[in-house]
């Protein structure tokens, strides 16, 4: 018995058409031709960009163009659609959205017009809902090519991106919080946090919005575009939302600091008010609390209560001055 090589154990192979299915652990004396020379679909999935030699030997022995060795040397490449003789290579940089916080993968796609090839940088997918319809016969996949499974492993994508954005960026308690909330460093610190993953989703949608309209302008035998523009429609409505929630998350900031501000404005002009009241009377209280030997009106038989009634008429006085002028 063959020892498996950690490239095998990482990779698993779906061969199906509309009579035959069967779902396995890759082995390369069984499964190492991606095209079976049938009308079958053949779903290769590898988890790992580090089976460089691997890599080579699938090529090699399905004599694919060899520029896809220097493509997959490439594991920071981003986003990118590049059309090869009678196949295609898709690299998409995704976000991961199974744990809270927000991680990134490479993922690379070799599609032909009867296989699929996909290597993933880290383990986990979103695709197991495709696998079912695949194993239980639902719907048409099993009776389309490769381009149909590219479409269905894309909108799985942009479905979990719609799904994990709508749950963890709560738009409506954001925006109450900011308007309610005191403007603490760890509040800020978590309306920054927000917009980040705002910015993130954003950037990634972005990536995808490129690739599927790179998608629907390539001409490649076997290979149908007509699936991408419902997918064109998906993540432009997806960014649109993210635009709109940014827009308005921004304008909610500028309203926060604006009532902060006003709340600042009113205790300062609140001191002034009391300031501007006891200064005069503060002054009078410090001429008379002199200690001068000659000073007349001490010897006052009334002058405590005529100097108490003059700080009560500058009180007055400039009570009315600050309502005239709607201090208050």
């Amino acid at each position: 018995m063959a020892i498996q090589t950690e490239f095998e154990k990482n990779t698993w192979v779906i061969n199906y058409s509309a009579d035959n299915l069967y779902n396995r652990q890759f082995s390369f004396a069984e499964d190492l031709m991606l095209s079976k020379g049938d009308k079958s679909i053949t779903w290769v999935n590898t988890y790992g960009l580090e089976y460089m030699d691997e890599f080579r030997q699938m090529v090699n022995s399905n004599d694919l163009d060899d520029f896809l060795l220097r493509l997959l040397l490439n594991q920071k490449m981003g986003n990118k659609v590049i059309q090869l003789e009678e196949m295609l290579f898709v690299a998409a940089r995704i976000v991961k959205t199974e744990h809270h916080n927000l991680d990134s993968e490479q993922m690379f796609f070799v599609v032909a017009k009867d296989f699929v090839w996909c290597i993933q940088e880290k383990w986990g997918d979103h695709f197991d809902w495709i696998r079912h319809r695949i194993f239980e016969n639902k719907g048409i996949i099993r009776k389309k090519k490769a381009d149909y499974l590219l479409f269905f492993i894309l909108e799985t994508l942009i479905s979990n991106y719609k799904e994990k954005y709508e749950e963890s960026v709560l738009m409506d308690s954001t925006l109450d919080a900011i308007v309610k909330e005191e403007p603490t460093p760890e509040f800020m610190f978590e309306v920054e946090n927000k917009k980040a993953m705002i910015n993130e989703f954003k950037r990634a949608s972005h990536g995808l919005r490129d690739i599927i309209i790179k998608l629907e302008r390539v001409e490649v035998k076997g290979f149908h575009t007509k699936y991408f523009s419902e997918l064109r429609e998906q993540i432009n409505g997806l960014i649109n939302d993210i635009d709109s929630d940014i827009l308005e998350l921004e304008s909610q900031i500028n309203l926060f600091f604006s009532i902060q501000g006003h709340r600042l404005n009113e205790v300062m002009k609140t001191l002034t008010i009391f300031s501007v009241i006891f200064i005069p009377l503060t002054f009078m209280a410090g001429i008379y609390g002199m200690n001068f030997t000659n000073m007349p009106e001490l010897q006052w038989p009334y002058g405590y209560f005529i100097l108490l009634g003059l700080m009560l008429v500058v009180t007055i006085i400039s009570i009315i001055i600050f309502k005239r002028k709607k201090w208050f």
